[in-house]
């Protein structure tokens, strides 16, 4: 739980590096809380805990995408390939699962071995 919990306090820092481990921990999290929020909001026969988490989640899944994308060398701009159908997505998700650069780059020095703060 403490990588969702730490993609939320870094809101909106979309400089440096996030490790694999880091992006898709938060990924299942989101995941998960997306269903149940589905399951209740179903229940209750609304959409609004759906739409007010998917706002609220929506910078730091962004910010941690950047990041994710400056740890495998790649600009934080190819997000948007994502807007292409269906291939953008598929080179976007292979790009996301890429491990990252094990030398330090232009977007700081390898999150893997990193000292914890």
């Amino acid at each position: 739980m403490h990588w969702y919990v730490d993609v939320l306090k870094k809101y909106a820092v979309f400089s440096g590096r996030a490790r694999r481990q880091e992006y898709w921990m938060f990924f299942l999290f989101n995941l998960i809380i997306t269903i149940v929020l589905a399951i209740v909001d179903a229940a209750l026969d609304t959409q609004v805990l759906q739409i007010v988490y998917g706002l609220a989640v929506l910078i730091p899944g962004l910010a941690v995408a950047v990041r994710r994308l400056h740890d495998t060398g790649r600009s934080g701009w190819w997000v948007l390939i994502s807007l292409i159908p269906l291939v953008g997505f598929i080179i976007l998700l292979v790009f996301l699962a890429s491990e990252g650069k094990p030398e330090a780059n232009e977007y700081g020095p390898n999150p893997k071995y990193a000292p914890a703060v």
